[in-house]
This record gives C-alpha cells, structure tokens and sequence, in this order.
C-alpha cells in the first residue's frame, strides 16, 4: 500500500506535457458537496500522481492515494498464453500488484476514464476490487465516452481545479523498445487508444453490484457516472 503512488518513469516530464484543457463536470460538482461537508475522507485517485488534487483534498483535511493502472497495464510481463495460445493479460497478477488495500478502506474513488482505455480481460475485475476496498455508502465517479466522441478520442489526466471545474491533460507514454498489452512494438511517444464504449446498458451491468447509478450527460460526448456502494 502506498500513499500517493505514482506512475514512474513512463509518462512525459512536467516539460514535455501538453497543455490542460478545462471542463465543468456535474458529476464532480454532486460528488463534492460529500468532501466539502465530511471530515478525513479517504480518496483514491486512479491516475498518475496529480500535485493538485494532493493539494486540493490534504488543503481538506482528507487523505488521498494515487494509483497509475493505466500505465501498470502495460507491464508486458503481465501477458500470459491460456490454452489455446492466444495472448492475455493476466488480470490475477495484475490485481496481486495493484489495488492492494484492504477492504472497504476509500469513502470516494475517482475512476475518471478508466474503463474506457484499460484491456477488456482487466475491466470487470478491477471494478471488482474497487468494488471491495470502497466503503458502504461510498462513492465511485467515472467517465465513459458516448458513440459521438470517435476512436481517436485522447486519454486525459484529470486535475480539480474546483468543485465542479476540472483540467484534461492528454497523456503520453515515453516507451522505447517496449511491447503494448497486444503485443505490437510500441513508439517512443504514444498515448493510449479508447478500447471501446460503453452503451448506457454496459455500463448499469458493470456496476450491477453497487447500490445506485447516476447518469450526467456531458457536451463534450462523455457520460458521467456517479455510482454508490
């Protein structure tokens, strides 16, 4: 278990980074009248280490874990043949490194658009184990991009700016020589690739074990979704 953990070596340098872009989000501005009137919560974010949310939440009063399992996916010592000799990755190992808290530890966490970009084999279980180290009653927000948005819709690192207000980094991976999860050479500066959408359908069964959803339709071809353990 680690308190802000970051994401290592593999996303670009505070130099090398694009410039944020700014948007307002419904599903943020409900989630945050929980930690604007609760004393030391815990919070996961599912991102790489972000100085301003550290800020923005310790500034609070509460606690705050990062975790990067965008970039964790990518380990290729993650992949595995099953029997028939098709490449997976191995959602086991990756939960035996990742996620490693105990249960029902996190009063909110902040999924942002996880689900979207990570490896299908990886989706249902980690919504498992978020599942688990969420507390009764917490609270998960997360992202999901509509039909509309396109393929090639950018991966952003999310930063609070407000209680309602956000700044979308887009996110690049410096890789030289490495291999992606399907294992295609990867180049020396890439970012992740939206892996597919979600219908409103998919995602009620992904979260089917929590207690409530809440939709928040976006202009910006995003659904926000706001559910409660």
């Amino acid at each position: 278990m680690r308190l802000f953990r970051g994401s290592g070596s593999d996303t670009t340098t505070a130099e090398q980074a694009p410039p944020k872009l700014a948007r307002r989000s419904s599903g943020l501005g409900e989630l945050s009248r929980q930690w604007e009137t609760a004393e030391n919560l815990c919070i996961l974010d599912l991102g790489s280490t972000s100085p301003g949310n550290i800020r923005y939440f310790t500034g609070r009063g509460h606690r705050i874990y990062s975790e990067d399992l965008l970039t964790a996916s990518t380990d290729p010592d993650l992949m595995a043949q099953d029997e028939l000799g098709v490449s997976a990755l191995d959602s086991r190992k990756f939960l035996a490194d990742n996620l490693v808290y105990p249960a029902a530890q996190f009063d909110v966490i902040l999924s942002w658009n996880l689900p979207d970009y990570l490896d299908e084999g990886l989706v249902k279980p980690v919504v498992g184990r978020l599942w688990s180290v969420l507390k009764p009653g917490g609270m998960l927000l997360a992202f999901f991009h509509t039909r509309d948005a396109g393929p090639d819709s950018p991966c952003y690192r999310f930063h609070i700016t407000d209680e309602d207000t956000l700044e979308m980094q887009p996110i690049l991976l410096n890789r030289q020589g490495g291999r992606s999860a399907m294992g295609a050479v990867r180049s020396s500066v890439e970012s992740f690739q939206l892996q597919r959408v979600f219908n409103n359908r998919h995602i009620e069964n992904l979260f089917r074990d929590f207690a409530s959803i809440k939709f928040f339709l976006a202009r910006d071809n995003i659904r926000e979704v706001l559910v409660v353990r």
